[in-house]
């Protein structure tokens, strides 16, 4: 399958057999989700999420290949929509229903053009390592724009070699996202969640609209995930896969962000808000 822009989604249909042509010049994709790391294990770690959307950031206009095991196509088609990838599924035939309703919902689904929105700029100097931060910071929800130089479109830049971001800061990813966060600070970020370390979102917007899409990798349903973002927005439902449409609650609006709870999430949800 191809995916279109991010205004129409990125999936139009899918295949369950090998496809030379589709193949040629695609980069292959991880399989959405969590896994288990030896290494990390302890009570309190977050799981470590498996998820593609920095890549998509990195490179805009890439074309890309899944190849995913039973379970993890219907993610991996919301993952590809809600980033506009140019993605084909290799999928196992024991996931063609389930998939098939997930692009059902997704094809049902409003597209309106909007910018995707950013807080920091990433000069990218194509490196692994920086590859690594960018997966960090999309996970911890820090929305960023891979740049070619430092721009002052965007409150921080993040420059490995610079004095605030000095090279040898990239051999601890975590450190480094953290550090990002503490000079951004959380009131200036547009998106944070609250309640799970296994959604991300994706936002973007013009100032009279915003679009929010969540993906959630862990497997199973997360309640009452709470969220926040920059600048005042009216209610609205909430577009769930697999549960349909649902209102907000307790919304709340503050002097400069909206804030409501998503009562139950499945693997996908997309919210459109205006603004006030």
């Amino acid at each position: 399958m191809a995916g279109g822009g991010r205004d129409r989604g990125a999936v139009e249909g899918c295949g369950n057999r090998s496809d030379r042509g589709a193949r040629g010049g695609r980069g292959g994709l991880a399989a959405p989700g969590i896994v288990g790391r030896a290494d990390l294990a302890s009570a309190t770690r977050a799981p470590w999420v498996t998820a593609n959307g920095w890549r998509f950031l990195r490179k805009g206009g890439g074309r890309y290949r899944y190849e995913v095991p039973a379970g993890k196509a219907p993610l991996a088609a919301a993952e590809g929509f809600a980033y506009g990838a140019d993605a084909v599924l290799r999928i196992d035939p024991a996931d063609l229903a389930e998939l098939g309703r997930m692009l059902a919902f997704l094809g049902a689904l409003p597209a309106p053009e909007l910018p995707a929105l950013a807080d920091v700029a990433v000069v990218d100097d194509g490196s692994f390592a920086l590859g690594e931060v960018m997966n960090l910071m999309a996970r911890r929800n820090l929305l960023f724009r891979a740049v070619s130089k430092p721009t002052s479109e965007l409150r921080v830049n993040v420059e490995l070699g610079s004095k605030v971001y000095p090279r040898k800061d990239a051999a601890d990813p975590g450190a480094l996202a953290l550090k990002v966060r503490r000079q951004l600070g959380d009131e200036m970020r547009s998106l944070r969640l609250y309640g799970s370390d296994v959604v991300i979102g994706r936002l973007a917007g013009d100032g009279a609209r915003l679009r929010l899409d969540l993906l959630n990798y862990g497997g199973r349903e997360v309640e009452s995930l709470r969220v926040r973002v920059r600048g005042r927005y009216a209610p609205a439902d909430v577009s769930v896969a697999g549960l349909g449409a649902m209102p907000m609650e307790d919304y709340t609006l503050t002097e400069d962000a909206t804030e409501f709870s998503i009562p139950r999430l499945g693997p996908y949800a997309q919210v459109l808000l205006r603004a006030e």
